[in-house]
């Protein structure tokens, strides 16, 4: 199992409608793929606005290329959520699962 970990920082004002994004479109978009197991917002404030962590869970690397496309590690930052950040992750970090 892989882990898939992609930090950004939201503005204030821009925080709820980010996490409702991420209910409302990203996470039931990736429940259709094949191989994603699930998905965790981590927040916390900062100085700068609200900073989010988000950990997904993958059968496999093969498994997230289907979400990523052929650069797994480039993170998927659709305009409208970079809109909502003051500085994101260009690229994410994957970890091997061993005890879940």
């Amino acid at each position: 199992m892989t882990s898939r970990q992609w930090r950004g920082v939201a503005s204030r004002e821009h925080a709820a409608a980010y996490v409702q994004h991420l209910r409302g479109a990203t996470f039931p978009a990736l429940q259709r793929l094949p191989g994603f197991i699930d998905a965790s917002i981590l927040r916390r404030e900062v100085p700068e606005g609200v900073e989010f962590l988000i950990v997904t869970r993958w059968a496999s690397l093969e498994a997230i290329r289907a979400f990523a496309g052929a650069n797994v590690d480039a993170a998927v930052v659709p305009e409208a959520v970079a809109a909502m950040m003051v500085d994101y992750d260009r690229m994410v970090r994957h970890y091997e699962v061993l005890d879940s």
